[in-house]
């Protein structure tokens, strides 16, 4: 299981959800262009001293990122409001990467059009969305909880 962000733009929550692969030992991407540094400050804060322990690649662009999942033979997942499927009625491989968008914009027609699947975490009418770290966590349980954790000798 892997995830992917796609053009973050808030340092915050890109940060939170390093953190959240760090703890449960799940490698991360980050797709530039991202809207900061990696040495900004609330981005080191969000992360604190779990960056060095989560397993993360930086891709120089949408392509190159792609390029490298077809390659690998990865499945791609978007989480978006736009899902057809609700993220609980899926199901999960453990060679799987969950993709996030922007917290701004989400991703182009293009990026959804590549993904495999688009799920969406369903939230009370009149609402439009969680925080991408919040759903990063929700999506990241329910995909390791059917796909094994104890097979990767920890428990959730």
């Amino acid at each position: 299981m892997q995830i992917a962000l796609f053009q973050p733009d808030i340092p915050q929550n890109t940060g939170t959800i390093l953190r959240l692969c760090a703890c449960m030992d799940v490698p991360a991407h980050i797709i530039e262009p991202a809207g900061f540094a990696v040495s900004d400050r609330l981005f080191r804060r969000a992360g604190m001293d779990y960056l060095d322990q989560v397993n993360w690649t930086r891709h120089d662009s949408w392509t190159k990122f792609e390029q490298w999942r077809k390659e690998m033979g990865h499945r791609l997942l978007l989480f978006t409001t736009k899902g057809a499927t609700p993220y609980l009625d899926f199901r999960y491989s453990a060679s799987d990467i969950l993709l996030f968008g922007r917290e701004t914009a989400g991703v182009p027609q293009a990026v959804a059009d590549g993904c495999d699947a688009r799920l969406v975490i369903p939230v009370k009418p009149g609402l439009r969305s969680l925080n991408v770290a919040i759903a990063a966590a929700m999506a990241l349980g329910e995909a390791l909880r059917q796909s094994g954790p104890t097979a990767r000798g920890q428990a959730l």
